[in-house]
């Protein structure tokens, strides 16, 4: 018997992800640690590292709006726009407060800690040795609409995940799964 899409949503862990445990072993690999018990003072990222204070976030391309995989549902669309503008406006405070508290962060796609694991390491490395701040802009999909179904044409909605008053539009065939647009675009 299938399971509810409430049951399979339930089913979606928050802490120790796939993408997160890959990250972690890739920069203990590299010579970083993260002590156990160290919590950050807003937010609760994935990863910490204690000096200098460095909070990792890996969001999922679903969950946070990832603009080349984000994938608007078919059903409830009400809702889950609604949800997916809470989760990046979450994300926003959180990397403001964390900021202003004298906290790096960092923010990566799922898909880049899958495809470029070395490119991810290398990043938080410069940025814990301080010579590189996250690129600008942090681009996140705030909301979608459908202007064609036969040819499945969507108009993709952006925010810089910083920066609220820099947006930007995008019109082109619907993202269907990770890494693939449909065919024709």
């Amino acid at each position: 018997m299938a399971i509810s899409r409430s049951e399979n949503m339930a089913r979606i862990k928050g802490k120790d992800t796939k993408p997160e445990l890959v990250l972690r072993a890739a920069l203990e690999a590299a010579g970083l640690h993260f002590p156990e018990g160290l919590r950050a003072p807003v937010g609760k990222p994935d990863l910490i590292l204690a000096v200098p204070p460095t909070a990792i976030f890996v969001n999922g391309c679903f969950w946070h709006g990832c603009p080349e995989h984000y994938s608007r549902p078919g059903t409830r669309e009400e809702f889950w726009s609604k949800k997916l503008r809470e989760n990046v406006e979450r994300d926003r405070r959180q990397t403001v407060q964390l900021e202003a508290a004298g906290w790096g962060v960092l923010h990566f796609w799922e898909h880049e800690v899958y495809g470029d694991p070395d490119g991810v390491v290398l990043r938080v490395v410069q940025s814990v040795a301080g010579v590189l701040r996250e690129p600008e802009p942090m681009w996140r999909v705030i909301r979608v609409e459908l202007l064609d179904p036969e040819l499945r044409l969507e108009r993709r909605f952006w925010v810089d995940l910083l920066d609220p008053e820099r947006t930007h539009v995008v019109e082109g065939r619907r993202v269907t799964k990770k890494g693939s647009r449909t065919h024709g675009a």
